[in-house]
């Protein structure tokens, strides 16, 4: 019985090690190949794991040799544009500005419910929003709407803006995260006349602390609702 728990262990820190290598990539986002890596790595780990007569490295060999296959199929699709067109295909319009593409729907064997569905997902309920509807090589919908149906940008409003920029988070579950401070700009000391201007004692009573570049602070405190500080600079300033 330990043996077995054992093995269920090692198989399944095996095949995690091995999908992290593979990529972060969710299963709705990897192209026709990795899908099939992916499924045929979990039906042979599977084997070794209720089966002690397999040895171990019989059973952990094929899952090394699957990933690569992955790494090397995926250097060739890099470099050959028709390889990749054959095993992840190619992005097909569905949906034109001469409606919608019938004969594309038949070659993705999808029916005009299935489009319909998709485009909702997306948040457009009429085919007359639409300007053009992609399927993606990964089965994934992109969707162009029309001008009169396309979201108003800063632009058009001709309102300036300013770059966004990543916000550090200096403490998290009540940790300080010393490498983000430093990227910051901050000093503990800064830090601390920060928690001072917000009344807060100890950065165990955080659930989080974020800062960005323009001074912008978001805080919570156990037990009490998220805050918002535009400009903590100023409010210590003051």
């Amino acid at each position: 019985m330990f043996i077995v728990f054992l093995r269920v262990i090692i198989i399944y820190i095996t095949v995690l090690i091995f999908l992290r290598l593979m990529g972060k990539r969710q299963i709705g986002e990897m192209q026709p190949y990795e899908v099939v890596i992916t499924l045929i790595i979990a039906d042979l780990a599977t084997l070794p794991m209720s089966d002690t007569n397999i040895p171990l490295l019989n059973g952990i060999l094929p899952l090394a040799i699957l990933v690569l296959i992955h790494f090397i199929l995926t250097l060739i699709t890099r470099k050959s544009t028709r390889l990749r067109r054959f095993l992840s295909g190619k992005p097909i319009i569905v949906i034109s500005p001469n409606g919608i593409e019938y004969q594309s729907l038949k070659d993705l064997n999808m029916s005009i419910d299935d489009i319909m569905e998709m485009i909702r997902q997306n948040g457009y309920y009429s085919l007359d929003q639409i300007q053009y509807a992609i399927i993606e090589t990964n089965g994934k919908i992109s969707i162009i709407s029309t001008p009169e149906n396309s979201p108003v940008t800063s632009k058009d409003l001709k309102i300036n803006t300013t770059t966004p920029h990543l916000p550090h988070i200096l403490i998290f579950d009540g940790q300080l995260n010393k490498d983000e401070l430093k990227k910051s700009n901050l000093t503990i000391e800064n830090l601390n006349s920060i928690l001072s201007s917000l009344k807060i004692s100890n950065i165990k009573e955080l659930v989080i602390l974020t800062i960005d570049n323009s001074g912008k602070l978001y805080y919570q405190v156990n037990q009490q609702k998220k805050m918002i500080v535009e400009n903590i600079y100023k409010e210590i300033e003051k």
